[in-house]
């Protein structure tokens, strides 16, 4: 089988790939680095490959323009690098637990990865945690799931619901976070109790407890976990969102979790029918 052929059949079994990884299928021995390079320029220019990225593509069907063929952007954030963990909002999305469809796709890696867009959506690589990598649980929570035959790396639902509380901004919002984890059934909440202990921040601790004792029938939280998270919330008054501090945006005090929050999350503005009374604490600007 000639080259030419070899990379035709590559391209039927990897819907999107980098150029090291057709470079390593074609044989060197038999090729020249240049030879093969070559190759992958020719199939783009008679379009069986679309390039998305510098040294990423997606392969064209016969039945397909080149121009408008399907991409799966999932696929892409996947495959952009070779350690890349889809997460935080992508992570519910990919899972089918994302409230909304967004055009921002975020991934996990150890490489430095300048943001990219393609075909009007956002690819962001962010670093794993410093304190994870540190105790070498870079990749705690992480499952494998199929996408188009290609094994895909993703955050669980429980390290992804300990991380859009970590991080809001990478999980489109308050409502956003409320609405797509409150679509997911089940935790296993030993495991979210101890990838909190792992990350060792006591705000974030503070952030799931407080989601947790707001979804205690619905998860069946019990005491111990929180009990658990209680012990490791911050000694002083912390924010849930300093965005909404600095937007002056009305808050009370949870004295159980010392952590101040937006009025319109413990009510759950958003909601046709707001919810029943706060938690104990006088209303202050955030």
């Amino acid at each position: 089988m000639s080259a030419d052929d070899r990379l035709v059949t590559f391209f039927a079994r990897h819907p999107i790939f980098r150029t090291e990884e057709v470079l390593r299928f074609l044989d060197p021995g038999k090729t020249s680095d240049q030879g093969r390079r070559n190759l992958l320029h020719y199939h783009v220019r008679v379009g069986h490959i679309v390039p998305i990225r510098h040294g990423l593509y997606a392969s064209v069907r016969p039945e397909h323009d080149p121009a408008s063929v399907p991409v799966d952007s999932f696929l892409v954030a996947s495959r952009c690098v070779g350690d890349a963990v889809l997460a935080y909002h992508t992570a519910l999305e990919v899972q089918g637990y994302g409230y909304s469809v967004m055009q921002r796709f975020t991934f996990m890696t150890a490489h430095k990865v300048r943001p990219f867009a393609f075909r009007g959506q956002r690819f962001t690589a962010v670093p794993f945690p410093r304190v994870l990598v540190r105790r070498g649980a870079a990749r705690f929570g992480v499952r494998q799931i199929d996408r188009q035959g290609v094994d895909v790396d993703v955050t669980n639902l429980e390290r992804t619901l300990v991380d859009v509380l970590d991080r809001p901004d990478l999980g489109a919002g308050w409502e956003e976070i409320w609405r797509s984890l409150e679509g997911i059934p089940y935790f296993n909440l030993d495991e979210v109790v101890e990838y909190v202990v792992l990350l060792d921040n006591s705000t974030t601790a503070a952030k799931v407890g407080f989601y947790l004792e707001q979804h205690r029938e619905e998860l069946a939280v019990g005491d111990g976990h929180l009990a658990r998270l209680r012990a490791l919330r911050p000694k002083s008054t912390h924010y849930l969102d300093p965005a909404a501090r600095r937007a002056r945006r009305p808050a009370r005090l949870v004295r159980e979790w010392n952590l101040v929050v937006p009025t319109d999350v413990i009510e759950r503005a958003w909601e046709e029918e707001l919810g029943g009374p706060g938690e104990e604490g006088g209303e202050l600007p955030a």
